[in-house]
């Protein structure tokens, strides 16, 4: 016949052991120290850009010194900053715009022709203010609103594809 287990009889599962004191005061520094090899081993470098429609329908694209092509403003994602943080000061910095509104996120897509890790949110900015003066960003050398059947011939074949996706209804891919 079994008896009632009295809390003498309860079965310890481990937790009192000098090893899992030492664990569970050295887990903040154990945990920093994973996401540290975890960024080496399995991280990813993740951007936001905009598809920026202004109320005529026309699109706003950038041309950076850097990189050849146009493209839609964006830029990485800073430490500590979200995806919506990060896009609105490369919006600032990028074409001196200002987001009014909550941007739509349209998707995320992998973007392996830098790098592997590399990811990329795009949103739909509809609500803005924009200062017409010069924008803040050296990086960029030419920029503007275009209608899409105007586009610059250099737009990038990703950027060409968002748009696709966000003003004429083409299926989205995974890829940028």
């Amino acid at each position: 016949m079994a008896r009632a287990q009295s809390d003498g009889d309860r079965m310890n599962s481990g937790g009192d052991k000098p090893i899992d004191r030492l664990v569970r005061a050295a887990e903040p520094s154990l945990r920093s120290l994973l996401h540290l090899v975890w960024r080496f081993t399995r991280g990813v470098t993740l951007g936001a850009r905009a598809v920026v429609i202004d109320a005529g329908g026309k699109v706003f694209l950038v041309r950076h010194s850097y990189v050849s092509g146009w493209h839609l403003p964006g830029g990485g994602v800073e430490p500590g900053e979200t995806l919506v943080q990060a896009l609105a000061r490369e919006l600032r910095e990028e074409g001196n715009i200002e987001v009014v509104d909550t941007p739509q996120l349209h998707g995320v897509f992998y973007n392996p022709v830098d790098s592997p890790r590399d990811h990329v949110a795009v949103f739909v900015v509809r609500v803005f203010r924009q200062d017409p003066g010069e924008p803040a960003s050296r990086e960029i050398v030419e920029r503007g609103f275009f209608s899409l059947d105007a586009l610059p011939k250099e737009t990038t074949p990703g950027t060409r594809r968002r748009l696709a996706e966000v003003l004429e209804g083409a299926p989205m891919a995974a890829k940028w």
